[in-house]
C-alpha cells in the first residue's frame, strides 16, 4: 500500500474556516484517487493503484505539492508511508519518506503525540517510562490492552502496517454551494475577499474532483441584523469568465477587482458561493520545455478579463468574422469577448491582404494606369467582388462591383488595390490593402 497524509497549514482562523480548508483539501485530493479519507486533522489517500497513471510515487509526490500551492490548499507537511496511520505519524513530526527507510525504525523513534491513540494516554506512559512509540511496543501486549483498552494496540498494530485499517471513503456532492458566517461584521467590500477565498478554494476542489469547470459564479452576502430597512436583506455579485476553468489564482483575481469596484449597503455577517453550470474541463498536457523567465504566467484570456474590467467592456474589443463579400464588411468589432460561435471562413483563391484602408484611398490615374509613388504594375487580377444589395440597412450606393488587383509598387511593395465600376460619382482606382 502506499498512502499520502496531508496536514493543512495551521492557521489561528477559527473553527469554521479551519473546517472549510480540510473539506478543500478532501475533495481536492479526490482528482487523484477515488481513495480519499478525513482523519482527525488530516487528509489521507490511498494511491497504490494510481501510481502507474502519474508516472511513479516520485512524479506523483511533486505533483501534489505544485499544484497545491496553485490550488490554494496551502499545505503545511505531506508524508508518505505503507500505512494511514503511519503516513499521518510521519506528517505529524515532519517526516515526509517513509518509504526509503523501513517503517517500523521510522516509527520506533517518534514520540507518543504522534499517534492520536497514545496522545489520550501520554501522562500514565510517561510514568511508566514511555516516551517513544518503540518504548510503547515494548510494553506486554495483554497488560496494555487491559491498562488502556484495546484500542490503542490496534492502533499501533495499524500504525506498523501489522494489522488492516478501515477508512469511510468520501465523495464529494453532486452540486456545490457554501456558506460561512463570518465572525465579525464587515463594512468594506474588499474585506470580504479573505472569507470568499477559503469558499473559492472549495469550490476549485470540487471542480478538480469531478475533473470540471465553470465560467459563472454568484457570490452571495447577508446584511447585519441592524441593517435600516433600505439596505434590504442582502446582495450579490455574479462572476463571468470568458473560459471554462477551476483556476483558484485566476478567480481570486477576478473577484478582487469586482469587490474593488463595489461598495456595501449595510455591514455584512455572512457569505455564500454557488457554482453555475458545470462543465467538462479538458485537461493540458504539461510541456517539456521550461518557460522562459521573461514569460507571463497570466494567460491572455484572463489578461483581458481584467482589462475589461477595470477599463469597461467597451474599451477591450474582438473582431468577430460575418458572412459578407465585401472585405469592409466582413469583420466588426465587439466588446471583448464577443460572441462564441463565428461563422465558417471562406478560403479565398486569391491573396488578401494583411491590412485594410479605412476609407481606401482614390489613386491617380495617368494614360489609364494607376499611379501609387509612381507607376504601379498589375501582377495577379481581376477578382470581382460584388454585394451590398441585399442590405435593406444600406442606401444603394452600398451596391458595390469592383475589380481587385495585386499591384507592386517600387517603393511601397505588394498592394491590393480595385477598380470602381458601378458608381457613376466615384469611378477610377482606389487603394484598398497593404501586404505585409
Amino acid at each position: 500500500m502506499h498512502w499520502l497524509a496531508c496536514l493543512p497549514s495551521p492557521i489561528d482562523d477559527g473553527q469554521a474556516l479551519a473546517k472549510l480548508r480540510l473539506q478543500a483539501l478532501s475533495w481536492w485530493a479526490l482528482q487523484f484517487t477515488p481513495r480519499v479519507a478525513r482523519l482527525e486533522d488530516a487528509v489521507l489517500f490511498e494511491v497504490q493503484s494510481c501510481l502507474r497513471l502519474f508516472g511513479g510515487a516520485a512524479a506523483l509526490h511533486q505533483r501534489v505539492l505544485q499544484q497545491a500551492d496553485a490550488a490554494g490548499m496551502d499545505l503545511h507537511v505531506t508524508a508518505w508511508a505503507p500505512s494511514s496511520l503511519g503516513a499521518l505519524a510521519l506528517a505529524r513530526c515532519g517526516i515526509e519518506d517513509g518509504m526509503s527507510t523501513p517503517l517500523e525504525l521510522l516509527l520506533n523513534a517518534l514520540p507518543l503525540h504522534s499517534l492520536s491513540a497514545a496522545q489520550e494516554h501520554r501522562a500514565m506512559l510517561a510514568r511508566l517510562g514511555c516516551r517513544s512509540l518503540g518504548d510503547l511496543r515494548r510494553l506486554p501486549r495483554a497488560g496494555l490492552g487491559r491498562r488502556f483498552g484495546k484500542g490503542l494496540v490496534q492502533a499501533l498494530d495499524q500504525a506498523y502496517g501489522q494489522a488492516p485499517e478501515v477508512h469511510q471513503w468520501l465523495q464529494a456532492p453532486d452540486v456545490f454551494e457554501a456558506k460561512l458566517e463570518l465572525p465579525f461584521r464587515v463594512e468594506q467590500s474588499i474585506a470580504l475577499l479573505h472569507y470568499a477565498r477559503h469558499l473559492l478554494a472549495q469550490l476549485c476542489a470540487w471542480l478538480a474532483a469531478r475533473h470540471a469547470g465553470i465560467q459563472q459564479l454568484e457570490l452571495h452576502w447577508l446584511h447585519d441584523s441592524m441593517r435600516s430597512r433600505e439596505a434590504g436583506s442582502g446582495a450579490h455579485l455574479t462572476l463571468h469568465t470568458a473560459n471554462r476553468t477551476r483556476d483558484f489564482g485566476h478567480l481570486s483575481r477576478l473577484l478582487a477587482e469586482h469587490l474593488a469596484q463595489l461598495t456595501l449597503a449595510a455591514p455584512v455577517g455572512e457569505i455564500s458561493l454557488k457554482a453555475g453550470q458545470i462543465l467538462p474541463l479538458e485537461e493540458l498536457p504539461l510541456s517539456l520545455l521550461p518557460q522562459s523567465p521573461d514569460q507571463a504566467n497570466e494567460a491572455l484570456p484572463q489578461l483581458l478579463e481584467r482589462l475589461a474590467l477595470r477599463l469597461g467592456s467597451d474599451k477591450v474589443r474582438v473582431g468577430q468574422l460575418q458572412e459578407d463579400h465585401r472585405p469592409e464588411c466582413m469583420q466588426v468589432w465587439q466588446a471583448w469577448p464577443g460572441t462564441t460561435a463565428a461563422p465558417p471562413a471562406r478560403r479565398s483563391d486569391y491573396p488578401q491582404p494583411s491590412w485594410l484602408l479605412d476609407p481606401p484611398l482614390r489613386l491617380l490615374v495617368r494614360q489609364d494606369q494607376p499611379q501609387y509613388r509612381g507607376k504601379l504594375q498589375l501582377l495577379a487580377g481581376p477578382q470581382r467582388i460584388e454585394g451590398g444589395w441585399w442590405d435593406p440597412a444600406e442606401s444603394s450606393n452600398q451596391h458595390l462591383q469592383r475589380d481587385y488587383f495585386v499591384a507592386l509598387s517600387a517603393q511601397a511593395g505588394f498592394l491590393w488595390i480595385y477598380q470602381q465600376r458601378l458608381d457613376r460619382d466615384k469611378p477610377g482606382w482606389f487603394l484598398h490593402g497593404i501586404f505585409a
